[in-house]
């Protein structure tokens, strides 16, 4: 009879393998390290015993449900020694066969397992929600609030001390790092990274911008269907997200700024070898995050946030990212406006000459020194960026920039010659958007900032995408484009509808851009005259729903104003004439996000969600 084998202890001390030092220089950065690449002394930093981690209520306990849990880990075929007493790390991957953004995602999270191990640490993966901004439908910002859910209770739920979150498609950054603010435990981001870049013929092409450029060639009859299919497999060649200042690219670099990241983890090509490198440095990093208890509180401050605002607006990046960092920062305890991202504006420079607006790419950005090397840059301007907060890598930030250059002044500009002297979003105010919008002024045409012109007014995409070259209409270049009903309850989910497509006679007339407004969203690619995120929108009752087709409607972005030239006391007549739409869902997901939401202006969260408060963590005895 084999003889039983002994229980070894419930909490065993961690081996004595030498311990990453408090504040490592990540060796995947471009720029040149300054701190010490060998271990230093123990770090001042408390360090939280076995019997401190929180998954000891799980494992380290003498009752029944411990000796179940360790019994059960025992059925997954671990040791006792590989896993007892050591910090317990979740990686949630959102990996999945059809988001090609983060198809590479399940070789990387091998890497952050290696990292953690390698640490001592014991890596659990947990596969959560892929939200690909190319497939779901209507638009993955529907289901944001969904896998921001799935990470608090995730992360909540199980026996896990710290998590690295794996995620870069437009509406999973913002979605982990929403759900892990509320869980509140050790946290490092890993962005996907983005894809190669495109190429056809003689041509460098970035993913969604010249989509939308190529496209608008074909309708004026430039380019036919050869040139279409040689450019369908040439566009998107490698997997990561898109290459330009995107949406994906604008908040992986806005999670870098918050200091999730480790130096320079947003800029890394995809399929570089240095994006394994730094997937198993985000590994290392947790387990050292997790001795030190130090929380994703601690590092997602109001500090923070406004550096993450300041970071957008001088990259030129994605309007999308006003939405997903109000919602961030609500998540965080932070309340961030539309009127701090236009006081911000106001004090930055746009730096980087990337497009959709620019002309690099972001493979460009990384070896020109990514956003350490920009951030270094921005860091000269006094009172920008707040250089004495701590980052996951880091003291401060100042001390994770000391060192950092730009190497090519042409892609991330100097100070003294800026792409545009203030950044590149701006928020309107006006009787047609009394709680604001916004326009990405730096990829519209400069003729088109302080315009007038009459509305041409659709009731919906489907009828838009039906109508919009019927002569009938008669649009002109001086009309302005209205979409309605294609907000955050009418689209239903704010779809990245913004960017309106001109008409095909305008466009074989070479028009290539228009005042264009909506109260949806458009992607972080796309460029043109697009007012956008018009709130209160147009399903709820906003102003959006009483514009009528001949209407004069004034855009001035100098001004800050967007204003529908129609007296008061016929608008109130077209008020009360309003009758609400039906709602939109009866049952499921659905209903519940028709209920919960909240408008572009706040953010488009939950309001169960944004609620304050803390919850109890679970009983595990």
């Amino acid at each position: 009879m084999t003889p039983a084998t002994p229980q070894p202890p419930a909490t065993p001390q961690p081996p004595a393998t030498p311990q990453p030092s408090a504040t490592p220089q990540p060796s995947t950065s471009p720029q040149p390290s300054t701190s010490p690449a060998t271990p230093e002394a123990p770090a001042a930093t408390p360090r939280r015993t076995p019997e401190e981690l929180r998954s000891h209520q799980w494992y380290g306990t003498d009752g029944l449900r411990s000796f179940s849990h360790r019994a059960r880990t025992r059925q997954l075929g671990y040791l006792p020694q590989e896993h007892l007493g050591k910090p317990v790390i979740a990686i949630l991957n959102t990996w999945s066969d059809i988001n090609p953004c983060h198809v590479h995602l399940r070789d990387r999270a091998q890497a952050v397992k290696r990292g953690v191990w390698q640490a001592g640490g014991f890596p659990l993966e947990f596969p959560v929600s892929t939200l690909s901004e190319t497939f779901q439908k209507p638009t993955p910002m529907l289901y944001r609030n969904l896998l921001a859910m799935e990470t608090e209770e995730l992360l909540r739920s199980y026996p896990v001390d710290g998590a690295v979150l794996m995620g870069g498609c437009d509406k999973s950054t913002p979605a982990l790092l929403m759900g892990a603010a509320t869980a509140d435990l050790p946290t490092v981001f890993v962005p996907a990274g983005p894809m190669l870049p495109g190429h056809w013929r003689n041509e460098v092409l970035g993913s969604g911008t010249d989509m939308w450029k190529y496209w608008d060639d074909k309708r004026a009859g430039l380019i036919g269907d050869c040139e279409m299919s040689e450019l369908e497999s040439g566009l998107a060649r490698s997997p990561g997200h898109c290459m330009t200042m995107g949406t994906a690219s604008t908040l992986t670099a806005a999670a870098e700024a918050l200091g999730v990241t480790v130096p320079g983890a947003s800029s890394i090509p995809a399929v570089d070898s240095g994006h394994e490198r730094m997937a198993a440095d985000s590994g290392l990093r947790i387990v050292e995050l997790v001795r030190q208890d130090l929380k994703l509180s601690k590092i997602l401050t109001r500090e923070a946030y406004e550096d993450a605002v300041a970071t957008v607006l001088a990259l030129g990046g994605s309007t999308n990212a006003v939405i997903h960092l109000i919602a961030m920062a609500g998540r965080s305890g932070v309340r961030l406006t539309l009127d701090d991202f236009d006081r911000i504006a106001r004090t930055v420079p746009v730096l980087a000459d990337l497009r959709p607006g620019g002309r690099y790419l972001m493979e460009d950005f990384y070896f020109a020194g990514g956003l350490p090397g920009f951030l270094a840059e921005l860091a000269q301007l006094k009172d920008v960026l707040h250089l004495d907060r701590p980052t996951v890598a880091h003291t401060t930030l100042r001390e994770q920039l000391d060192g950092a250059l730009v190497h090519n002044p042409e892609v991330i500009r100097p100070l003294d010659n800026p792409r545009a002297s203030e950044g590149g979003v701006a928020v309107l105010r006006g009787n047609l958007c009394p709680d604001g919008a916004v326009i990405k002024h730096i990829a519209c045409e400069q003729r088109l900032l302080e315009h007038t012109g009459p509305a041409v007014v659709f009731d919906d995409y489907k009828t838009m995408q039906a109508t919009i070259n019927d002569p009938a209409l008669g649009i002109t270049e001086d009309s302005v484009l209205v979409l309605r009903n294609a907000g955050p309850l009418g689209g239903p989910g704010m779809p990245e509808y913004g960017m309106l497509p001109i008409p095909d006679h305008l466009l074989k007339k070479g028009v290539r851009d228009m005042v264009r407004i909506s109260d949806a969203r458009m992607s972080g690619t796309s460029y043109g005259a697009c007012v956008l995120h018009i709130a209160p929108e147009s399903y709820v009752g906003g102003p959006l729903a009483l514009v009528h087709t001949g209407d004069l409607i004034t855009l001035d972005v100098e001004a800050r104003t967007l204003r529908l030239e129609v007296d008061d006391a016929e608008l109130e007549r077209r008020r009360a004439a309003w009758t609400p739409p039906p709602p939109r869902y009866a049952r499921g997901y659905g209903a519940l996000y028709q209920e919960q939401m909240t408008q572009a202006d706040t953010g488009c969260d939950f309001r169960f969600l944004a609620a304050p408060g803390v919850d109890p963590e679970p009983y595990a005895g």
